[in-house]
Order: structure tokens, then sequence, then C-alpha cells
């Protein structure tokens, strides 16, 4: 699931929120925004059985996708389009 929240200065705060049982071991997020850098961004454990992180972006279309354990990459069921690059999001 994807949060959004705009900021000042017109970046938006994104929230990146999977299950914390979905999937297991290490995940992150990676995108044009990060230099499909993994590790980078890497999603922590919540109370309340999720996992998340934010990353402030500016306006545009970013491209993203997350790689778990095991070198298993995954798009955001949530995302505002998903094609066979991965997913978008459009701020």
């Amino acid at each position: 699931m994807l949060k959004r929240t705009l900021l000042f200065g017109r970046k938006t705060r994104v929230t990146f929120v999977l299950p914390l049982d979905r999937p297991s071991g290490v995940v992150s997020v990676v995108g044009d925004f990060n230099n499909w850098c993994p590790g980078s961004h890497e999603l922590l454990c919540r109370r309340d059985s999720t996992r998340t992180v934010s990353v402030i972006l500016p306006p545009g279309v970013h491209r993203f996708r997350y790689l778990a354990s095991g070198d298993v990459w995954f798009d955001d069921e949530t995302a505002d389009r998903i094609d066979h690059h991965g997913s978008l999001i459009h701020l």
C-alpha cells in the first residue's frame, strides 16, 4: 500500500507499506529515486504487523519495485500503474 502526504515545496512523502508476513525476510523498495540501489530504503517492522519506509519525492512520475530476500522482485498492487518494467507512482 502507498500512503502519500503532500509537503511544503510541492514534494510528497510516500510511505511504502507491506504486511509483515508478505514476503518473509528483508524487503527494500528500489527505484529511480535511489538509483535502483537495493538496501537504500529497507522496510522496517512496526508494531501494527506491517513494515514501512518513507521517501520524499519531487513531483513527477517515479518507477519502483520491491526486492525481497532471495532476489525476489515484485510490484505494488496499489501503484498508479504497473507495466512490464515495474510499478509507477504519479505525483
